[in-house]
């Protein structure tokens, strides 16, 4: 069962997503909050799978509230959702770990996928606002040197690079593993490979790292 957390300022939100989600039999509700610290609190109480969270929120908002998070409980998987296609609070989130950024207007459908796609550690960003997030990541880089030996992405191995740029790219070990003819097994030993290599603790952080560093 994945166990999912509602945190969304407005109570029509919070309805409008228990509707889309209760028609899913492995996905249960455990908790709803208006407020990025009222989430803190459920995620201690309640430690759900899946926080699906707004960004902009009276007292706390999602983004202060997803930095807090993933400090304080790293295996919860957190996707904002939210009317702002914004590349500043896009870039905010995938750099402080969300496991997505899906936009409120989204299918019942894609929003499902998202949920599952975060529960296999995978991320998705909302199709229209990954050509924003690339373009800023790489306006960031410019400057970036050229890597050297000694660098952690010059210890990965070919393998390692195409599987680090199928997840920049959102897919999942599963969606991996049928692209490069190899087990899901053999895909999560070599993501794992990766974070331990570039020192990061998520797909997330390593897509945005791949980016940065002109590896994606």
């Amino acid at each position: 069962m994945i166990r999912i957390l509602l945190v969304d300022d407005q109570a029509i939100v919070r309805e409008g997503l228990k509707s889309m989600l209760g028609l899913e039999p492995d996905m249960a509700i455990v908790g709803e909050a208006g407020d990025g610290e009222q989430a803190i609190q459920l995620v201690r109480k309640s430690a759900p799978d899946i926080v699906l969270m707004d960004v902009r929120m009276p007292g706390m908002d999602g983004l202060a509230a997803l930095e807090r998070l993933k400090l304080l409980a790293p295996k919860t998987s957190v996707i904002m959702v939210t009317l702002y296609e914004d590349p500043d609070y896009l870039l905010r989130a995938v750099s402080s770990g969300a496991a997505g950024y899906v936009l409120k207007d989204t299918s019942r459908e894609d929003l499902v996928r998202a949920i599952r796609v975060a529960t296999e550690g995978g991320a998705i960003i909302a199709p229209n606002m990954m050509p924003q997030l690339l373009r800023r990541l790489r306006e960031m880089t410019i400057a970036t040197p050229q890597l050297d030996a000694n660098t952690p992405e010059a210890d990965l191995s070919q393998r390692e690079l195409q599987v680090l740029r199928l997840i920049t790219e959102g897919h999942t070990n599963s969606e991996i593993a049928e692209k490069l003819f190899l087990s899901p097994t053999t895909i999560k030993t070599h993501v794992q490979n990766i974070l331990r290599k570039l020192d990061v603790s998520d797909r997330t952080q390593a897509a945005v790292y791949a980016v940065r560093h002109g590896l994606a």
